[in-house]
């Protein structure tokens, strides 16, 4: 087997670098275009303001999301309901340790604060919602309203 090896002269930059301001205009045109889709999905979709990740799973009885959080405790989390809005936020400033004598060669850890809000709606009950911490991964569950089913009324034929 040959190895082969090249050089160029294109200076190394990282995907994140180059790709960062075409995403906050593909976020621009996105939002002005269909606002309603911001609204009611509670972040901008294809943003990096999709913080923290989550994956969201529809059971019977329940919506359950489950969201990576790493290096925060119980204190630096909040979750909470306000008019129909379902917020999930956090605060990593001092959460990390930096040596005040080291020279930072690449930094990808942020320190700051973090939020990310889901629309309930109507058929998801806010007030009974369920939330566990452990080991940096945060689960809320989400329990659905119960449906009144269609009143049926017998119209007696004369």
């Amino acid at each position: 087997m040959t190895k082969v090896a090249f050089r160029t002269n294109i200076p190394f930059f990282d995907r994140e670098t180059f790709l960062t301001p075409f995403d906050k205009i593909f976020d621009q045109l996105v939002e002005a275009q269909y606002p309603e889709v911001v609204k009611s999905v509670g972040l901008k979709p294809y943003g990096n303001a999709a913080y923290p990740k989550v994956n969201v799973y529809e059971y019977e009885d329940k919506i359950g999301i489950v969201a990576e959080i790493p290096g925060l405790n119980k204190k630096q989390l909040n979750v909470e309901v306000e008019e129909g809005i379902l917020t999930i936020s956090g605060d990593k400033h001092g959460s990390l340790i930096e040596d005040e004598g080291a020279k930072v060669i690449r930094k990808e850890l942020k320190q700051s604060s973090f939020r990310r809000s889901f629309e309930l709606g109507e058929l998801l009950d806010g007030d009974n919602i369920v939330a566990n911490f452990k080991d940096g991964i945060l689960s809320v569950s989400i329990p659905k309203t119960e449906s009144e089913k269609p009143k049926k009324t017998y119209v007696k034929i004369s």
